[in-house]
Protein backbone atom coordinates (compact mmCIF):
# COMPACT_ATOMS: atom_id res chain seq x y z
CA UNK A 1 0.00 0.00 0.00
CA UNK A 2 2.85 2.37 0.87
CA UNK A 3 4.50 1.57 -2.45
CA UNK A 4 1.32 2.35 -4.37
CA UNK A 5 0.82 5.57 -2.44
CA UNK A 6 4.34 6.71 -3.31
CA UNK A 7 3.74 6.07 -7.01
CA UNK A 8 1.26 8.90 -7.26
CA UNK A 9 -2.35 9.12 -8.42
CA UNK A 10 -1.49 8.69 -12.10
CA UNK A 11 -0.03 5.19 -11.61
CA UNK A 12 -2.87 4.17 -9.32
CA UNK A 13 -5.37 5.19 -12.00
CA UNK A 14 -3.43 3.20 -14.61
CA UNK A 15 -3.42 0.10 -12.39
CA UNK A 16 -7.15 0.36 -11.89
CA UNK A 17 -7.72 0.51 -15.63
CA UNK A 18 -5.33 -2.39 -16.31
CA UNK A 19 -6.90 -4.70 -13.73
CA UNK A 20 -10.42 -5.87 -14.73
CA UNK A 21 -11.39 -6.22 -11.10
CA UNK A 22 -9.69 -3.03 -9.97
CA UNK A 23 -6.93 -2.98 -7.35
CA UNK A 24 -8.77 -5.66 -5.37
CA UNK A 25 -7.83 -8.19 -8.04
CA UNK A 26 -4.19 -7.94 -6.89
CA UNK A 27 -5.12 -9.27 -3.44
CA UNK A 28 -5.86 -12.84 -2.33
CA UNK A 29 -9.15 -11.64 -0.84
CA UNK A 30 -10.52 -10.79 -4.30
CA UNK A 31 -13.58 -12.75 -5.42
CA UNK A 32 -12.76 -15.96 -7.30
CA UNK A 33 -14.92 -18.31 -9.36
CA UNK A 34 -16.78 -20.83 -7.19
CA UNK A 35 -15.39 -24.35 -7.28
CA UNK A 36 -17.58 -27.15 -8.58
CA UNK A 37 -19.46 -28.86 -5.76
CA UNK A 38 -19.48 -32.60 -6.49
CA UNK A 39 -21.34 -35.39 -4.69
CA UNK A 40 -19.72 -38.84 -4.57
CA UNK A 41 -22.10 -41.72 -3.86
CA UNK A 42 -20.59 -44.74 -2.10
CA UNK A 43 -22.02 -48.26 -1.74
CA UNK A 44 -20.06 -49.69 1.17
CA UNK A 45 -16.37 -50.47 1.66
CA UNK A 46 -14.70 -53.25 -0.30
CA UNK A 47 -14.81 -54.41 -3.90
CA UNK A 48 -16.90 -57.57 -3.44
CA UNK A 49 -19.66 -56.15 -1.25
CA UNK A 50 -19.31 -52.37 -1.48
CA UNK A 51 -17.37 -49.55 -3.15
CA UNK A 52 -14.11 -50.40 -4.93
CA UNK A 53 -11.71 -48.49 -2.69
CA UNK A 54 -9.05 -47.75 -5.33
CA UNK A 55 -11.73 -46.26 -7.59
CA UNK A 56 -13.15 -44.10 -4.81
CA UNK A 57 -9.66 -42.89 -3.91
CA UNK A 58 -8.80 -42.11 -7.53
CA UNK A 59 -12.01 -40.13 -7.95
CA UNK A 60 -11.29 -38.11 -4.80
CA UNK A 61 -7.69 -37.39 -5.87
CA UNK A 62 -8.73 -36.22 -9.34
CA UNK A 63 -11.55 -34.09 -7.92
CA UNK A 64 -9.07 -32.52 -5.50
CA UNK A 65 -6.66 -31.74 -8.34
CA UNK A 66 -9.55 -30.25 -10.28
CA UNK A 67 -10.30 -27.88 -7.43
CA UNK A 68 -13.71 -29.38 -6.66
CA UNK A 69 -15.49 -29.33 -3.33
CA UNK A 70 -16.48 -32.91 -2.49
CA UNK A 71 -19.35 -34.20 -0.37
CA UNK A 72 -19.94 -37.93 0.13
CA UNK A 73 -23.21 -39.80 0.49
CA UNK A 74 -24.47 -43.38 0.83
CA UNK A 75 -27.87 -44.99 1.31
CA UNK A 76 -28.72 -45.84 4.91
CA UNK A 77 -29.67 -49.47 4.19
CA UNK A 78 -28.36 -52.95 5.05
CA UNK A 79 -25.80 -54.50 2.70
CA UNK A 80 -26.98 -57.39 0.56
CA UNK A 81 -24.36 -59.52 2.34
CA UNK A 82 -20.84 -59.30 3.76
CA UNK A 83 -17.89 -60.84 1.93
CA UNK A 84 -14.73 -62.07 3.64
CA UNK A 85 -12.28 -60.51 1.19
CA UNK A 86 -9.44 -62.81 2.26
CA UNK A 87 -11.48 -65.82 1.09
CA UNK A 88 -13.86 -64.30 -1.45
CA UNK A 89 -16.76 -65.94 0.34
CA UNK A 90 -19.80 -64.65 2.24
CA UNK A 91 -19.32 -64.18 5.98
CA UNK A 92 -22.19 -66.09 7.52
CA UNK A 93 -24.53 -64.39 10.00
CA UNK A 94 -22.81 -61.00 9.64
CA UNK A 95 -24.80 -57.85 8.88
CA UNK A 96 -23.46 -54.39 7.94
CA UNK A 97 -24.96 -51.05 6.98
CA UNK A 98 -24.00 -49.38 3.68
CA UNK A 99 -23.77 -45.88 5.16
CA UNK A 100 -21.72 -47.04 8.15
CA UNK A 101 -19.30 -48.98 5.96
CA UNK A 102 -19.00 -46.12 3.44
CA UNK A 103 -18.00 -43.82 6.29
CA UNK A 104 -14.69 -45.74 6.41
CA UNK A 105 -13.76 -44.36 2.98
CA UNK A 106 -15.20 -40.92 3.72
CA UNK A 107 -13.20 -40.67 6.97
CA UNK A 108 -16.49 -40.17 8.75
CA UNK A 109 -17.61 -37.19 6.66
CA UNK A 110 -20.66 -38.66 4.99
CA UNK A 111 -24.42 -38.11 4.88
CA UNK A 112 -27.45 -40.20 4.04
CA UNK A 113 -28.23 -40.32 0.33
CA UNK A 114 -31.73 -39.09 1.16
CA UNK A 115 -30.20 -35.64 1.76
CA UNK A 116 -28.57 -35.37 -1.68
CA UNK A 117 -30.23 -32.92 -4.08
CA UNK A 118 -29.00 -31.32 -7.32
CA UNK A 119 -29.89 -27.88 -5.97
CA UNK A 120 -26.84 -28.04 -3.70
CA UNK A 121 -24.43 -29.73 -6.13
CA UNK A 122 -23.00 -29.24 -9.61
CA UNK A 123 -22.43 -32.94 -10.40
CA UNK A 124 -22.63 -36.45 -8.96
CA UNK A 125 -20.20 -39.37 -9.37
CA UNK A 126 -20.72 -43.07 -8.63
CA UNK A 127 -17.60 -45.25 -8.12
CA UNK A 128 -17.85 -48.93 -9.00
CA UNK A 129 -17.39 -52.07 -6.95
CA UNK A 130 -19.94 -54.85 -6.53
CA UNK A 131 -21.80 -52.64 -4.06
CA UNK A 132 -23.24 -50.76 -7.04
CA UNK A 133 -24.73 -54.05 -8.26
CA UNK A 134 -25.67 -55.40 -4.81
CA UNK A 135 -26.51 -52.44 -2.57
CA UNK A 136 -27.41 -49.62 -4.98
CA UNK A 137 -29.31 -52.05 -7.19
CA UNK A 138 -30.11 -55.75 -7.54
CA UNK A 139 -28.17 -56.09 -10.81
CA UNK A 140 -25.83 -58.76 -9.39
CA UNK A 141 -28.84 -61.02 -8.76
CA UNK A 142 -31.46 -59.95 -11.29
CA UNK A 143 -29.45 -58.71 -14.28
CA UNK A 144 -31.64 -56.89 -16.83
CA UNK A 145 -34.65 -57.26 -14.52
CA UNK A 146 -32.91 -55.47 -11.67
CA UNK A 147 -34.36 -52.81 -9.42
CA UNK A 148 -32.46 -49.68 -8.42
CA UNK A 149 -32.50 -48.34 -4.87
CA UNK A 150 -35.21 -45.67 -4.83
CA UNK A 151 -32.89 -42.93 -3.55
CA UNK A 152 -30.29 -43.79 -6.19
CA UNK A 153 -32.99 -43.67 -8.85
CA UNK A 154 -34.23 -40.34 -7.54
CA UNK A 155 -30.73 -38.83 -7.55
CA UNK A 156 -30.02 -39.98 -11.10
CA UNK A 157 -33.33 -38.66 -12.40
CA UNK A 158 -33.08 -35.38 -10.52
CA UNK A 159 -29.55 -34.61 -11.69
CA UNK A 160 -30.48 -35.56 -15.25
CA UNK A 161 -33.58 -33.36 -15.16
CA UNK A 162 -31.50 -30.48 -13.80
CA UNK A 163 -29.01 -30.87 -16.65
CA UNK A 164 -26.14 -31.59 -14.26
CA UNK A 165 -23.41 -34.11 -15.15
CA UNK A 166 -23.31 -37.66 -13.84
CA UNK A 167 -20.07 -39.67 -13.70
CA UNK A 168 -19.90 -43.45 -13.31
CA UNK A 169 -17.14 -46.03 -13.58
CA UNK A 170 -16.62 -49.79 -13.62
CA UNK A 171 -19.97 -51.59 -13.07
CA UNK A 172 -21.92 -48.51 -11.92
CA UNK A 173 -22.87 -47.41 -15.50
CA UNK A 174 -25.60 -50.09 -15.32
CA UNK A 175 -27.42 -47.73 -12.94
CA UNK A 176 -27.62 -45.03 -15.61
CA UNK A 177 -28.58 -47.56 -18.28
CA UNK A 178 -31.48 -48.76 -16.13
CA UNK A 179 -32.75 -45.38 -14.95
CA UNK A 180 -31.97 -43.07 -17.88
CA UNK A 181 -33.39 -44.78 -20.94
CA UNK A 182 -31.20 -44.42 -24.00
CA UNK A 183 -28.16 -43.13 -22.12
CA UNK A 184 -24.79 -43.86 -23.74
CA UNK A 185 -22.32 -45.57 -21.39
CA UNK A 186 -19.24 -47.75 -21.49
CA UNK A 187 -17.97 -50.67 -19.45
CA UNK A 188 -15.11 -51.22 -21.92
CA UNK A 189 -15.19 -54.03 -24.47
CA UNK A 190 -17.94 -56.43 -25.48
CA UNK A 191 -15.77 -59.57 -25.73
CA UNK A 192 -13.64 -61.12 -22.97
CA UNK A 193 -10.57 -61.29 -25.22
CA UNK A 194 -8.83 -64.07 -23.34
CA UNK A 195 -9.69 -62.75 -19.90
CA UNK A 196 -8.59 -59.16 -20.44
CA UNK A 197 -12.23 -58.05 -20.11
CA UNK A 198 -13.70 -60.59 -17.63
CA UNK A 199 -17.00 -58.74 -17.23
CA UNK A 200 -17.60 -58.08 -20.94
CA UNK A 201 -21.06 -59.65 -20.71
CA UNK A 202 -22.19 -56.51 -18.86
CA UNK A 203 -22.19 -54.67 -22.20
CA UNK A 204 -24.99 -56.92 -23.43
CA UNK A 205 -26.95 -56.38 -20.23
CA UNK A 206 -26.65 -52.61 -20.68
CA UNK A 207 -28.34 -52.92 -24.07
CA UNK A 208 -31.10 -55.05 -22.54
CA UNK A 209 -31.57 -52.40 -19.85
CA UNK A 210 -32.28 -49.83 -22.56
CA UNK A 211 -28.90 -48.16 -22.69
CA UNK A 212 -26.45 -47.79 -25.57
CA UNK A 213 -23.03 -49.34 -25.04
CA UNK A 214 -19.94 -47.69 -26.51
CA UNK A 215 -16.66 -49.62 -26.72
CA UNK A 216 -13.80 -47.84 -24.96
CA UNK A 217 -10.30 -48.70 -23.81
CA UNK A 218 -9.02 -48.73 -20.24
CA UNK A 219 -5.39 -48.53 -21.35
CA UNK A 220 -3.23 -46.08 -23.26
CA UNK A 221 -4.17 -46.00 -26.93
CA UNK A 222 -3.08 -43.94 -29.92
CA UNK A 223 -4.98 -41.00 -28.50
CA UNK A 224 -3.08 -39.05 -25.83
CA UNK A 225 -5.45 -39.89 -22.97
CA UNK A 226 -7.07 -42.77 -21.18
CA UNK A 227 -10.59 -43.16 -22.37
CA UNK A 228 -13.89 -42.08 -20.98
CA UNK A 229 -17.14 -41.89 -22.92
CA UNK A 230 -19.06 -38.63 -22.83
CA UNK A 231 -22.76 -38.71 -23.62
CA UNK A 232 -23.11 -34.99 -24.26
CA UNK A 233 -26.89 -35.13 -24.67
CA UNK A 234 -27.51 -36.69 -21.26
CA UNK A 235 -24.33 -35.36 -19.60
CA UNK A 236 -23.34 -38.87 -18.54
CA UNK A 237 -19.60 -39.67 -18.38
CA UNK A 238 -18.33 -43.25 -17.94
CA UNK A 239 -15.05 -45.17 -17.96
CA UNK A 240 -14.25 -48.93 -17.63
CA UNK A 241 -11.86 -48.85 -14.63
CA UNK A 242 -11.57 -52.36 -13.12
CA UNK A 243 -13.77 -53.92 -15.79
CA UNK A 244 -10.39 -54.44 -17.48
CA UNK A 245 -7.47 -56.54 -16.23
CA UNK A 246 -4.75 -53.91 -16.51
CA UNK A 247 -2.21 -52.01 -14.44
CA UNK A 248 -3.53 -49.83 -11.64
CA UNK A 249 -2.12 -46.63 -13.14
CA UNK A 250 -4.17 -47.19 -16.30
CA UNK A 251 -7.32 -47.41 -14.20
CA UNK A 252 -6.30 -44.32 -12.23
CA UNK A 253 -5.79 -42.32 -15.42
CA UNK A 254 -9.03 -43.55 -16.99
CA UNK A 255 -10.91 -42.38 -13.93
CA UNK A 256 -9.06 -39.08 -14.28
CA UNK A 257 -10.45 -38.70 -17.79
CA UNK A 258 -13.94 -39.30 -16.46
CA UNK A 259 -13.56 -36.77 -13.64
CA UNK A 260 -12.02 -34.18 -15.95
CA UNK A 261 -14.97 -34.42 -18.34
CA UNK A 262 -17.51 -34.27 -15.50
CA UNK A 263 -15.91 -31.08 -14.20
CA UNK A 264 -15.80 -29.63 -17.70
CA UNK A 265 -19.52 -30.23 -18.12
CA UNK A 266 -20.26 -28.31 -14.91
CA UNK A 267 -18.88 -25.17 -16.56
CA UNK A 268 -17.03 -24.26 -13.35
Amino acid sequence: AAMLASCGPALCTALRRAAPGGLASFHCSARRPRAARVAVVLSGCGVYDGTEIHEASAILVHLSRGGAEVLMYAPDVPQMHVIDHSKGQPAEAELRNVLVESARIARGKIASLAKLTPADHDAVIFPGGFGAAKNLSTFAVDGKDCKVNREVERVLKDFHKAGKPIGLCCISPVLAAKVLSGAEVTVGHEEEEGGKWPYAGTAGAIKELGGKHCVKEAVFSLTPFYEAHVDTKNKVVTTPAFMCETELHNIFDGIGAMVKNVLKLTGK
